[in-house]
């Protein structure tokens, strides 16, 4: 068998498979590990050396569902169960 031509019309097994936390085709089905993300650890996949990637998946490139709440809350010092303050009666 020859190295280049004939071998690469063998190659019909796919090794990685949609991942079903950052949705990239880089989940081994083998190994059950995604090369991108490194689920199914707890902890996401990053590295130092890597400073483009780092800025991809950096906090405040998704939805931030709950952390632009608290950020908000921050503001006002985490109050809670109080009543807002009268506002003035508008100028007519």
């Amino acid at each position: 068998m020859t190295k280049g031509t004939t071998s690469f019309g063998k190659r019909k097994n796919k090794t990685h498979t949609l991942c079903r936390r950052c949705g990239r085709s880089s989940y081994h089905i083998q190994k059950s590990l995604c090369a991108q993300c490194g689920y199914p650890y707890a902890k996401t996949r990053h590295y130092n050396w890597s400073e483009k990637g780092r800025r991809r998946k950096a906090t405040g490139t998704g939805r931030m569902k709950h952390l632009k709440n608290v950020q908000r809350r921050f503001k006002n010092g985490f109050r809670e169960g109080t009543a807002p303050k009268p506002r003035k009666a508008a100028a007519k």
